[in-house]
C-alpha cells in the first residue's frame, strides 16, 4: 500500500519561502514519477512540478518555473518542493502524487495521492 504524507505548509508573506516534504512509503519508487499539484478554492487541481525518481529529470509549470525546485532524497524516500518568491496566487492546497511510469506526467492521471498541505501566501 503506497502512502504519501505531505508536510511543511503554512502561512507566509509574499516574497517568502516554504519547503514542502512528501514522505513516500509502501514500495520502491525507482520506477515512479512523483508530482506536486495544487488546488486553489473554486479552481481545478493543477500541475506544479514533477520528477522522475530514477535519474531525477524534472518538469515545471510555467507559472512556477525559476521559483520552485522539486527534488528527491533516495535515502529518506522523500520528495521536496522548495518554493521561493511566493506570490498570493500560489495559495492553495498542495498535493503530492505518484505514478508508476518512467516518463514525466503533467496531467492529473496519477495513481496515488497524499492528503494535501495548505499553503497561504498573504500579508
Amino acid at each position: 500500500q503506497v502512502q504519501l504524507v505531505e508536510s511543511g505548509g503554512g502561512l507566509v508573506q509574499p516574497g517568502g519561502s516554504l519547503r514542502l516534504s512528501c514522505a513516500a512509503s509502501g514500495r520502491t519508487f525507482d520506477s515512479y514519477t512523483m508530482g506536486w499539484f495544487r488546488q486553489a478554492p473554486g479552481k481545478e487541481r493543477e500541475f506544479v512540478a514533477a520528477i522522475r525518481w530514477s535519474g531525477g529529470s524534472t518538469y515545471y509549470a510555467d507559472s512556477v518555473k525559476g521559483r520552485f525546485t522539486i527534488s528527491r532524497d533516495n535515502a529518506q524516500n522523500t520528495v521536496y518542493l522548495q518554493m521561493n518568491s511566493l506570490k498570493p496566487e500560489d495559495t492553495g492546497v498542495y498535493y503530492c502524487a505518484a505514478k508508476y511510469t518512467f516518463v514525466v506526467v503533467t496531467t492529473r492521471a496519477y495513481d496515488y495521492w497524499g492528503q494535501g498541505t495548505q499553503v497561504t501566501v498573504s500579508s
